[in-house]
């Protein structure tokens, strides 16, 4: 058997079967490529999330990193969160999931994307890092609508907590550091519908670039 396809082997045949091969291997590669959308907070841009987003692109992961407009969420967290659904669409084809992680605000800018813009329909675990899910007392020093909507008991934290229903089965993680000096208490990052963990991280901008916090991040979309 061998003897008769030396003749074979020798011509044409294996460059036929790596032109065949190779492509297939690379789409296959293109289409487990996991996208994770990193939703900054207020007054921040994509920039907080750069040890993070290096991590996760050196892992394989497609990083979606918009800077969404106004920083300050002078006109509040609903149009932030528009935004997040257009720059979503134009980056990511829409047959396709992602994982979403939100900074701070960020994590409420992607909570209203996926419980009231339909965002929930393509995303497979939702991460929050010190988000104020129960608002925070900082939140009193700054007069933006998007400030007075992170206020403990605002309309718009009981408006999410009345539809977090909407987010389905999807996972959530929410972390948070007991230092936080941002988020008064710190405890207000946590959220009953999520996994609560808590990292020893000296300030709240260190949380997304915090090795403990990286790694455990990294280590959950690896599993997954």
């Amino acid at each position: 058997m061998a003897a008769r396809l030396k003749p074979f082997m020798a011509g044409p045949l294996p460059h036929l079967l790596a032109s065949i091969l190779i492509p297939m291997s690379t789409l296959a590669k293109e289409t487990q490529t996991s996208h994770v959308v990193l939703v900054h907070g207020f007054m921040d841009t994509g920039a907080v999330f750069k040890s993070l987003r290096r991590q996760l692109e050196s892992k394989g992961h497609r990083c979606v990193v918009p800077n969404l407009s106004p920083r300050d969420a002078r006109h509040g967290i609903e149009p932030l969160a528009e935004n997040l659904r257009q720059e979503i669409d134009n980056q990511i084809p829409h047959q396709q999931s992602f994982s979403l992680i939100g900074f701070s605000m960020g994590g409420l800018v992607a909570r209203h994307y996926l419980q009231q813009l339909g965002g929930a329909k393509r995303c497979e675990r939702l991460i929050t890092i010190s988000s104020p899910h129960q608002g925070t007392l900082m939140a009193w020093l700054h007069p933006s609508k998007g400030a007075q909507q992170m206020r403990p008991g605002s309309g718009f934290l009981k408006d999410l907590a009345s539809t977090e229903s909407h987010l389905g089965e999807i996972p959530v993680i929410s972390y948070r550091t007991p230092l936080d000096l941002m988020i008064l208490p710190s405890r207000n990052s946590e959220w009953q519908r999520a996994t609560n963990l808590s990292f020893k991280v000296f300030l709240h901008p260190m949380m997304p670039n915090a090795k403990s916090v990286i790694a455990d991040i990294t280590k959950r979309l690896r599993e997954d």
